[in-house]
């Protein structure tokens, strides 16, 4: 680490201004994210009552688009090797204006109607040319947002390092998740109020327009730091080489935090883009009322990823926090997919959901540097998103289909099936935590040690 981060990460105002400025670009990514995932019950109306007239397999396609770039052409994996080899401010600046971009082709997508359809090669289906062009608008968002969340991650890595790293990771995911619970409670109603679906997603757009200036803003920060102490003699940090990767391709520790990755997240994210029509079509809340209750979730992340965050960085216990945080990830999938259907049950089941999404990344981002070393950060925060991007794009394809599939002819799907496919991404993340704390064990990573040196 250069001798900027050493000095500055020795005043807690300054490394937690930097935090703060990154965690306001990324709470307005995640917004976006989720903008559209609220809108489901409006997106697959017809167009003659004010809807876009997609069905549910439209939705779920739509809905893993965001990490199509990312998985088949790579592009969150390079962002790895370049956020590594040319630095932050570059690849901060590159993956914020790709996000814009990405927000505007979106927006002129759902803003427009469209002539015809498009059928794509390998028997994945036909889709109207508005769901490819929100696709392609997706997509190209989703590569800006997530190289800039593994820039993000390694921005908060070289100031924390050494002090309260797993508390400002955990409150970096904390504003994140304030987007998050935004785009599910304010979505819809804005929508409604403000001229429909694309009102909601023009706010996204010029949410992240704010976002890329913030960023810009902790760029000039860091400038004019790196030149007020370049006359300062130190040793220069060891730079990345391709030779290293193999470090990263032959550490069981990185491989199977990153499988873990995979499947706690496949088991929350392409969830939430399909919980609110669930409560509308299980549970029986109300239009106006549905998205307050996958709101839920994010918000109770705010307080509690911090709050785990904390006591790692104080106690140590990062691979039991794991293991924990995916036992309540199987046991709330398997309450959403019994035939309770009182209103009640979906909040407490959501709750529960909201402790597990706040365990699980409390403990697993700041274990990463843990077992990786700082060169090839970058890479390998890249490498567990790219992986994580597959079930983010594959999952919501998946569950739309089986959801299509359980269609009755009045419109109404039976929700069981796809809840017992999440229930088996969270058995999967339980055996993956257990042998992850297994190999620490004998490894010796220290994903049990406290982080904060005394």
């Amino acid at each position: 680490m250069d001798t900027i981060s050493k000095k500055l990460s020795e005043s807690k105002g300054a490394r937690w201004t930097a935090m703060i400025i990154v965690s306001l670009t990324m709470m307005f990514g995640y917004f976006f994210t989720d903008v559209m995932a609220p809108l489901e019950e409006m997106l697959t109306r017809s167009q003659a009552t004010g809807g876009l007239g997609w069905s549910s397999e439209e939705y779920g396609f739509f809905s893993g688009a965001y990490g199509f770039f990312n998985v088949f052409l790579l592009l969150l994996f390079f962002g790895g090797i370049i956020l590594d080899k040319f630095g932050i401010r570059i690849t901060g600046i590159l993956s914020t204006v790709l996000m814009f971009a990405g927000a505007l082709i979106k927006y002129w997508a759902v803003k427009n109607s469209f002539e015809g359809t498009m059928t794509l090669p390998l028997g994945i289906g036909t889709y109207s040319m508005q769901v490819i062009w929100a696709c392609v608008g997706f997509a190209t968002f989703g590569v800006g947002c997530e190289i800039a969340g593994i820039t993000a991650s390694k921005i908060i890595v070289k100031w924390f390092t050494g002090h309260e790293l797993a508390l400002a990771m955990g409150l970096q995911v904390a504003l994140s998740r304030v987007g998050t619970a935004a785009a599910l409670s304010v979505a819809l109603p804005f929508a409604q109020r403000f001229g429909g679906i694309s009102a909601s997603v023009g706010l996204g757009a010029v949410m992240l327009c704010i976002g890329m200036i913030s960023f810009l803003v902790y760029c000039v920060m860091d400038k004019k730091e790196d030149e007020s102490v370049a006359t300062v003699q130190t040793e220069p940090e060891e730079g990345f080489h391709f030779s290293d990767l193999k470090i990263l391709f032959t550490s069981k520790g990185f491989w199977l935090i990153t499988l873990l990755c995979l499947m706690f997240y496949a088991g929350v994210f392409p969830f939430l883009k399909f919980a609110t029509k669930l409560m509308i079509t299980k549970y029986g809340v109300s239009d106006s009322l549905a998205g307050l209750i996958p709101a839920m979730l994010p918000f109770g992340t705010i307080i509690l990823t911090p709050l785990f965050g904390g006591l790692y960085d104080k106690r140590g216990k990062g691979a039991t926090l794991m293991i924990i945080g995916s036992i309540l990830l199987t046991l709330v999938h398997i309450i959403f997919a019994v035939p309770l259907n009182n209103w009640m049950i979906a909040i407490a089941d959501m709750l529960i959901l909201g402790i597990s999404f706040g365990l699980v990344p409390a403990a697993m981002w700041p274990s990463v540097p843990k077992i990786i070393p700082m060169k090839l950060l970058g890479t390998a925060y890249a490498m567990i998103f790219y992986i994580q991007n597959i079930g983010l794009s594959l999952v919501p394809i998946l569950i739309g289909k089986i959801n299509q599939a359980n269609t009755d002819a009045a419109g109404i799907i039976n929700y069981t099936e796809s809840m017992y496919c999440f229930t088996l991404f969270g058995i999967i993340a339980v055996l993956l935590s257990f042998w992850l704390k297994a190999v620490d064990k004998k490894a010796g990573y220290g994903l049990e040690e406290p982080n904060i040196k005394e």
